[in-house]
């Protein structure tokens, strides 16, 4: 039996559908709100605005805040800070991964409930209980976990995410893409297979690979019509709200492991790959961890994907290999001590991590498709 599995289902109330943000009042009511605190961003904030007329339609008193672009802890700071000064009791996030992660990590500094409404459909950070945190330059500087709180809702409008940046949508489709990859060799282990929350982790990550391999070149190609289909819906529900589920019933046997410790790794070591989105890099991350677990023939079955979607998929590619072996030494030691890493039932050491990196590049090289 494995012990001490925090499941974490996801937010108290979820709406994909159009006019869901019309919900916001009812909502409002439901969890006796009075002193709003809205915090956005800027492109996205002008494309969304239409869709929350909503906001205006309750007695609650409504506060506008710009977020600085970063989920940093400084910016969490600020806008708890803000939200007491104000005596707000509520707080909706309408954005991005970067928001959605600053507005749950702000809620808990602050101990109010908050919501989310994403505008693009790029990643599953409006569902988890994590937030990933990066300094205010940009550089990654790790996350903050909060199992005990969820989001009192979070709402969608297909109409508004299928007009956001198509790259977002194509790095969540990767990002989600490593729910299955990384969970994989953890959870076919037999101690598992009698464990009800990460079986079911599971099969939300084999989903998630299933319908990402099956309709995702339709879904981009709807995005890029403007079109919403039911592939894209699929895809994009899979994306912010299947893929959150795979980490939230699976606790860290199912949230992530080698291909988005590479991500951190890469991100904190390498300023040239800033420019590359968060799925972008666990894209790269997923052949490594292909490579890792010496899968070649998984990398071949995927290779034709990443070169459709225009996936990284080696960090010679990426401009950054061959690089200065203090660099190479940093970055394997930083994978080396995530503890999610050495869940894999496998050896893990330097050496190991190491080797794998060396190996991707030159397998790539040799098949020339780099």
């Amino acid at each position: 039996m494995i012990d001490a599995i925090n499941v974490k289902v996801g937010p108290q109330f979820y709406r994909y559908s159009e006019g869901a943000l019309d919900l916001i009042p009812e909502l409002f009511e439901e969890f006796d709100v009075k002193r709003v605190m809205v915090i956005h961003g800027t492109v996205s904030w002008d494309k969304a605005q239409p869709y929350l007329t909503a906001l205006s339609n309750h007695s609650s008193v409504v506060h506008y805040e710009r977020y600085s672009g970063e989920c940093s802890y400084n910016e969490g700071n600020r806008i708890a800070t803000l939200v007491k000064e104000h005596n707000i009791d509520f707080i909706v996030g309408v954005g991005g991964g970067k928001l959605a992660d600053v507005v749950l990590y702000a809620s808990h500094l602050a101990n109010v409930q908050f919501g989310v409404v994403p505008t693009l459909a790029s990643n599953c950070a409006a569902w988890t209980p994590l937030s990933v945190m990066y300094k205010d330059n940009g550089l990654a500087e790790g996350k903050t976990e909060h199992v005990k709180r969820q989001a009192a809702f979070l709402l969608m409008d297909p109409r508004l995410a299928i007009d956001s940046p198509i790259e977002y949508f194509i790095a969540g489709i990767a990002d989600t893409l490593a729910k299955w990859y990384e969970s994989d060799m953890i959870l076919e282990q037999d101690s598992f297979s009698k464990e009800p929350f990460p079986m079911m982790a599971r099969h939300a990550a084999k989903m998630c690979k299933d319908v990402i391999l099956e309709e995702a070149s339709k879904a981009i190609e709807d995005m890029n019509n403007g079109t919403v289909t039911a592939e894209f819906i699929h895809v994009s529900e899979i994306i912010v709200a299947v893929a959150g589920l795979v980490g939230g019933l699976g606790d860290k046997y199912a949230r992530n492991t080698a291909a988005h410790a590479m991500h951190d790794a890469i991100s904190a070591y390498l300023p040239e790959v800033h420019k590359y989105l968060h799925g972008e890099k666990v894209a790269y991350g997923i052949f490594y961890q292909l490579a890792l677990e010496e899968k070649w023939e998984v990398i071949d079955e995927l290779l034709p994907l990443y070169q459709e979607l225009s996936l990284p998929m080696s960090l010679t590619q990426m401009g950054v290999y061959p690089m200065a072996d203090e660099t190479l030494t940093d970055i394997i030691s930083l994978v080396n001590g995530k503890q999610k890493v050495h869940l894999l039932p496998m050896e893990i050491n330097e050496t190991v991590l190491t080797k794998a990196l060396v190996e991707l590049e030159e397998y790539l090289n040799n098949k020339e498709v780099i």
